[in-house]
């Protein structure tokens, strides 16, 4: 019997494994659907939850600080507070607020981190996806603090809607991966969804981005968009994504990452559905 509950052991350890290597699942400004999000709860959850990284959204301060939040203002995550520019406030400013009640009340304790704080979360063989959030101003102030994180090089991942960020970032950080990112839009309804693929692959090549980050639209990904992003060297990246078919599908479709609000419950759909197949 202790042989037979060995082999079940090994053989459920290496479906577990390669279902679980497929895809690296990201956790969407921590586990941001059961923590505030861009807190270091959120990523200490995200961290319980095993998530493969973490990602979160940066600023400069008035006063040359990273901190970490989405908004140019705190007014959504610090509610029925003073509602401040973060570019124009200072970082004592900033932590004066409460950016983690308006989740729950256990959070009230909740301020807005740095990055130094929330780089100091990443545990060895984890990786952490940095939006900046704002122009190539951030860039010799975080390089730095990168470079004195004790993170590998291979655990950061730069990521930015702004081409000027990716660009500087591939020249002045080379070591570091960093990712185009973007969304679609339509003209009209029945119109054509921009930017195309070509204009993708374009923009990938003229920034030197090591990937692109897409946003789910499953109206514009494709098996052949996927392979023509991978063919031409870069990885393929889909954020936000919290439904299980629409991660199911871009998990079939050989994505490098998945970024969700929902990190345990995104890789237990993608995992059953291997397990399932098989």
């Amino acid at each position: 019997m202790r042989s037979v509950f060995l082999i079940v052991v090994v053989v459920f350890t290496i479906v577990f494994s390669s279902t679980a290597g497929a895809q690296l699942i990201v956790a969407h400004r921590g586990a941001s659907y059961d923590a505030p999000e861009n807190t270091l709860a959120a990523f200490q959850l995200a961290w319980q939850q095993n998530s493969d990284a973490i990602e979160g959204d940066f600023y400069v301060t008035s006063d040359q600080q990273i901190v970490c939040i989405h908004d140019k203002s705190t007014r959504r995550v610090a509610p029925k507070q003073p509602a401040l520019n973060v570019a124009d406030s200072t970082f004592k400013q900033l932590r004066q607020l409460d950016v983690g009640s308006w989740k729950h009340d256990r959070y009230s304790a909740e301020r807005v981190p740095t990055l130094k704080q929330v780089l100091a979360t990443v545990p060895a063989g984890k990786q952490i996806f940095v939006e900046i959030k704002c122009g190539p101003e951030i860039l010799p102030i975080m390089q730095p603090q990168l470079a004195k994180s004790g993170l590998k090089a291979d655990q950061i991942v730069i990521i930015c809607f702004n081409e000027a960020v990716v660009t500087q970032s591939r020249k002045i950080m080379p070591d570091y991966s960093a990712n185009w990112l973007t969304s679609y839009k339509q003209k009209t309804q029945q119109g054509e969804w921009t930017p195309g693929r070509d204009n993708v692959l374009k923009i990938l090549e003229r920034t030197q981005a090591t990937g692109l980050g897409t946003n789910g639209n499953m109206n514009v990904i494709d098996q052949a968009f996927v392979h023509a992003v991978q063919d031409a060297g870069h990885e393929f990246h889909v954020w936000t994504v919290n439904d299980v078919a629409a991660a199911r599908q871009f998990a079939k479709l050989g994505v490098f990452s998945i970024t969700t609000d929902r990190p345990a419950f995104i890789r237990h759909a993608i995992q059953s559905a291997a397990v399932n197949a098989r």
